[in-house]
């Protein structure tokens, strides 16, 4: 681990964070009277791809937050919803597919000299640094677990075709393959080779000729 990498470092690095800007939030015009509320909406486009391995939200997406700040006696309620569109790769058929998805936000954020930033970890619960919240972290996670880890292009994908590997939306109904039992591919293989009624060395068997 790099030097100023571990936890001691944390309110060092948010601190020098840009309030009020992509994720970050200013909390200095809500106060801390308990009770007061604020809307907040704004649109965020990332810098990097957020989600899982198959599908994620693309970098350079725009992602929607509309949240409600409140303050409470041990910090601060963040409450309300998070969207934006996804890109995905269907475990089915292997087809590149767009989505939705759109999550609800809960989190505390706790003040730092409140009783609960006192008494948890780290990585128990978030703090506010300097009266900003980084809801980056928090949205990651969330979308992390929302996002399914076998997506599909729909419910009813049918996949690929097991003995071709045709996608099974473009093939047919009429789509199939002749399933020959094991037992007659030798016979199967001396019929193709016999296109007569003996096989190819048939004729220099025959004693007359």
């Amino acid at each position: 681990m790099s030097a100023g990498s571990g936890s001691a470092s944390r309110p060092r690095a948010a601190a020098r964070r840009n309030p009020d800007a992509f994720f970050v939030l200013d909390t200095r015009s809500l106060g801390r009277r308990p009770g007061t509320m604020q809307e907040f909406h704004r649109t965020v486009t990332t810098k990097d791809r957020i989600g899982l391995d198959l599908i994620a939200i693309p970098k350079g997406s725009d992602v929607e937050l509309d949240l409600r700040l409140q303050a409470v006696s041990e910090g601060v309620l963040i409450t309300g919803t998070v969207a934006a569109s996804t890109e995905g790769e269907c475990t089915r058929c292997l087809e590149p597919f767009t989505g939705e998805v759109e999550l609800d936000l809960t989190e505390l954020f706790a003040y730092p000299d409140s009783a609960t930033e006192q008494t948890t970890e780290d990585d128990e619960v978030h703090r506010l640094v300097d009266d900003t919240i980084d809801l980056e972290p928090v949205i990651i996670d969330a979308i992390g677990l929302e996002l399914p880890l076998q997506p599909l292009c729909s419910p009813d994908c049918a996949g690929l075709c097991a003995e071709c590997g045709v996608r099974m939306a473009i093939a047919g109904s009429d789509h199939g393959h002749e399933i020959l039992d094991p037992r007659w591919a030798g016979l199967a293989k001396f019929a193709t080779e016999s296109p007569g009624t003996g096989g190819p060395d048939a004729g220099a068997a025959d004693p007359d000729h």
